[in-house]
């Protein structure tokens, strides 16, 4: 086993047309710092502020491509991950015309995070548990032409999946020759669904082992977690609301206002910071899908993090 410094330059598009940065084999070890999604553009923003507008061609630099040895279309590469360290700071922002409920929060708004060991306070209302990972993860596409890292693919991308903490393994389909892994947007505490379309966005440094899977053909990422996904934030239990409609999309609305409504009600936060709140720590659940017309999407609240 060999391990490997991944070095710049970053990348902000998929295609097959960067030139690799490294090379490594099956079983080496990698090791790279990824950048916060914003690059550096809200590293001044204080609480209480008018935020910096955002140059949004700046925003995801990706680390590599890195090649991975005899890697061929139709293998999956493999990313055990076995460390992230986050930095000391984050933020969490609500854009315009962007996130589940961009119809009720119309107006741009950023929170800066102070990130402590393991946890972050909210505005004394909440403790959110940090559990650090990468938003972006992918295998470049087969595609000379550049494409946005703002939508996830088949090949992975931007997937903002929070359970790809250290432990997990991420399988990786392989559509072009060397697999050209890219990572980036990292986070250091998101609940599932991202709401208000951020997470806490901070910087990491992690080490990865890459292992090659030959003829393992999949469709879309997979992965396996090393164990139980929720130790110590669940031991107080849940508070759960709902939303019932004949679409997914409206019933997770309508789930994620029940529960800003009960967060403002419990905490005093405003609803948008409730709004910010539920992104970063509310999961969101389908918890059934067969009984039409109607679906039913739950926001799961661990209770653990009210103050």
């Amino acid at each position: 086993m060999t391990r490997h410094a991944v070095p710049g330059p970053v990348h902000r598009m998929w295609t097959t047309r960067h030139e690799p940065v490294l090379e490594v084999a099956d079983g080496d070890v990698i090791e790279f710092d990824a950048e916060e999604c914003s690059a550096g553009q809200l590293a001044g923003h204080r609480n209480g502020d008018v935020p910096p507008p955002l140059d949004y061609d700046l925003l995801y630099p990706l680390v590599g491509p890195v090649v991975v040895a005899g890697a061929e279309p139709g293998d999956a590469v493999e990313l055990e991950i076995l460390d992230y360290r986050s930095g000391t700071w984050g933020w969490t922002s609500v854009l315009p015309e962007f996130g589940l409920l961009e119809d009720d929060f119309p107006e741009y708004h950023v929170h800066r995070w102070e990130l402590g060991d393991g946890v972050a306070d909210f505005q004394g209302a909440a403790t959110v548990p940090l559990r650090p990972f990468l938003g972006v993860m992918g295998a470049t596409p087969d595609s000379d032409e550049p494409l946005s890292p703002f939508p996830p693919g088949a090949f992975g991308g931007n997937i903002d999946t929070r359970d790809l903490v250290a432990g997990t393994s991420v399988f990786l389909p392989v559509s072009t020759p060397g697999a050209r892994v890219m990572l980036g947007d990292p986070h250091a505490a998101q609940g599932d669904g991202e709401v208000c379309g951020a997470a806490i966005e901070a910087s990491l440094s992690g080490a990865i082992r890459v292992r090659l899977h030959r003829g393992r053909t999949i469709p879309a990422p997979q992965f396996r977690t090393a164990g139980p996904l929720r130790t110590g934030i669940e031991d107080r239990g849940y508070f759960a609301t709902t939303g019932v409609a004949p679409d997914l999309m409206r019933a997770s609305q309508d789930a994620v206002r029940a529960m800003i409504d009960h967060l403002v009600r419990e905490t005093g936060l405003s609803p948008l910071d409730a709004y910010v709140l539920c992104s970063v720590v509310v999961d969101l659940k389908i918890t059934e899908v067969v009984d039409r017309p109607n679906w039913v999407v739950a926001a799961y609240l661990p209770r653990s993090v009210l103050s």
